[in-house]
């Protein structure tokens, strides 16, 4: 077993782990080493091809290759220590991390640790569709790969069940590639995917986008050859008389993204029900001191550039981290009416605060509120709410709301 010491180990090498570990080299972390399982750097970045990375953050549009090569020149630039191919089994309170590869076992002392190992996709069965077992059902996030990768046609006849971001694109993808995209079905009276994508992958290529319906059920022998679908009522429920078949030989499933977190439950780190990821405060600290965690494992992300924004604060202070300084006192940030989920969860040190959250559900001309028992801390009007879109917000925490221990509810309504 090798043995090491390190100032900050970030565990996943995707955008958020790349933007994490560069910023805590420049932050004065001296040895900082990235672990990643693929044999490249920048997680699914590779197989996105298409523009529109990079304007939020630097305001030069980038694909996602040029978009990870950018990051890992830096980390490459920096001395950054890099362990492909290399999965995290454990690791401990005292951030003890026990890895294995090729070489053997690793056990990697680390100052401080980063969690960035971010998501995988849903899969048929968290949807529970009855039916067959044919070939042809793939995830969205797959057939991407098939097609910008290895330059590999899923199929030829195509529907596609969620609106997901990652769907809509495929959408567009596989229409470029001469598919007949038959309809992108959504169990939800919204599309799940950010509204400017249901304008450029859908609706400028009438691609049909049917709200309101789901897959009651899958037909075919090897290959897939239909589908059933059906409206479905306000319980999300089929509703009886208006099944009908849809033939095709492919279904792809963009049912949403499920936060990878399996290694925090052995370091009893305290997760949120509601996003999935680790429960953190103002500084993206968890519950086990000085592990940070960032990118799509914290919360999944709109877009890219948000999500490395973020990264960059957790390694910044993974990089200053000094428990010494954490206070007693704290005082819970939590979702109220209209809210979904709002990150950090919790608040330790008064000063400036960068919170996210999502809405339960579309709204219009609707009012943001921070409330403090019967006290506003912030009032905010808002054009338009919708679930796709992260709200961000960066709020002031005076010292006196810290040390009275109350609750913050965060509220969406149009009403109060």
């Amino acid at each position: 077993m090798s043995n090491q010491d390190v100032d900050v180990a970030v565990i996943g090498g995707g955008p958020a782990g790349l933007a994490a570990a560069v910023s805590a080299k420049e932050h004065g972390a001296k040895h900082v080493v990235i672990l990643d399982r693929n044999s490249w750097l920048g997680g699914i970045l590779p197989q996105c091809i298409h523009d529109g990375f990079g304007v939020e953050e630097t305001g030069e549009s980038m694909t996602g290759p040029e978009y990870a090569e950018k990051y890992i020149s830096m980390a490459q630039q920096q001395n950054i220590g890099v362990m492909n191919e290399t999965m995290v089994l454990h690791f401990d309170k005292k951030r003890e991390i026990i890895a294995v590869n090729k070489k053997g076992i690793h056990k990697i002392k680390a100052k401080t640790i980063v969690l960035a190992m971010g998501c995988r996709e849903k899969t048929r069965w968290s949807a529970m569709i009855p039916g067959d077992r044919p070939s042809g059902i793939f995830t969205a996030g797959v057939a991407q790969s098939f097609i910008n990768l290895y330059n590999i046609m899923p199929g030829k006849n195509v529907v596609i069940l969620g609106s997901g971001d990652v769907g809509l694109i495929i959408a567009r993808r596989l229409k470029f590639e001469g598919a007949n995209v038959l309809g992108v079905i959504e169990i939800l009276p919204y599309a799940s995917g950010l509204p400017r994508n249901v304008v450029q992958c859908l609706d400028d290529y009438d691609i049909p986008l049917f709200l309101n319906h789901t897959v009651t059920s899958i037909e075919g022998r090897e290959r897939l050859e239909r589908i059933a679908i059906a409206q479905v009522n306000k319980n999300m429920n089929p509703i009886s008389g208006t099944e009908r078949q849809i033939k095709c030989d492919t279904l792809l499933l963009s049912l949403g993204l499920i936060p990878e977190n399996e290694l925090l439950k052995n370091a009893d780190i305290k997760i949120d029900e509601i996003t999935g990821g680790p429960v953190v405060d103002q500084n993206l600290e968890t519950t086990l001191g000085g592990v940070f965690a960032c990118g799509n494992c914290l919360q999944v992300y709109d877009t890219v550039d948000m999500l490395s924004i973020d990264a960059k604060r957790a390694g910044k202070n993974a990089a200053k981290y000094n428990k010494s300084k954490k206070l007693k006192t704290s005082i819970k940030l939590i979702a109220g009416k209209g809210v979904r989920y709002v990150v950090p969860q919790k608040i330790d040190v008064a000063g400036t605060v960068h919170i996210t959250l999502r809405s339960e559900k579309p709204q219009e001309k609707s009012i943001l509120w921070i409330i403090e028992n019967d006290k506003i801390i912030l009032r905010k009007k808002l054009r338009f709410v919708n679930p796709a879109n992260m709200v961000k917000l960066v709020i002031e925490i005076p010292p006196e709301v810290v040390k009275s221990g109350h609750k913050l509810e965060v509220i969406i309504d149009d009403k109060r």
